[in-house]
């Protein structure tokens, strides 16, 4: 799977982080922050529209408290964000929200939570059924 990353300066540790975790997954990374200096509207920007033109298959944007990344990512049309600070929540926003990125707080999570949170949202299939009348709601409302 490929998956697309980035962050602001605050985020910029625990993406470095991550990226070797997912890659001994086997999984590619494609980092759109290589260095630091973008804000984090910038940054997400980047992975939102990488997402949209197909770059990749999921998206991970990381800043201090995820939640800057995650209103800048829920204003470009095609994406469904979620804010995760836990595993749970980064499986559920996967499978029953077909969620195509998650934004994580590096102030908010240590490197082992968020790596159970990387974990769980790429381990994670879209159930669809039911979800999907709730993920078309969504998309008609952009």
């Amino acid at each position: 799977m490929k998956i697309l990353i980035g962050s602001d300066d605050n985020g910029f540790e625990l993406k470095e982080y991550l990226k070797k975790h997912i890659e001994r997954q086997g999984h590619e990374v494609i980092d759109k922050t290589p260095s630091r200096g973008l804000d984090f509207v910038d940054s997400t920007h980047l992975v939102a529209s990488g997402i949209l033109n197909k770059e990749a298959d999921r998206g991970i944007v990381i800043d201090e408290y995820g939640a800057g990344s995650f209103m800048v990512a829920s204003k470009h049309k095609g994406i469904t964000c979620a804010e995760v600070s836990d595993e749970h929540s980064s499986k559920m926003t996967r499978s029953h929200n077909n969620a195509n990125i998650i934004a994580i707080g590096s102030g908010i999570v240590g490197r082992k939570l968020a790596e159970g949170i990387v974990d769980a949202y790429i381990n994670e299939e879209y159930a669809g059924g039911r979800h999907q009348i709730r993920v078309d709601m969504l998309n008609k409302m952009l």
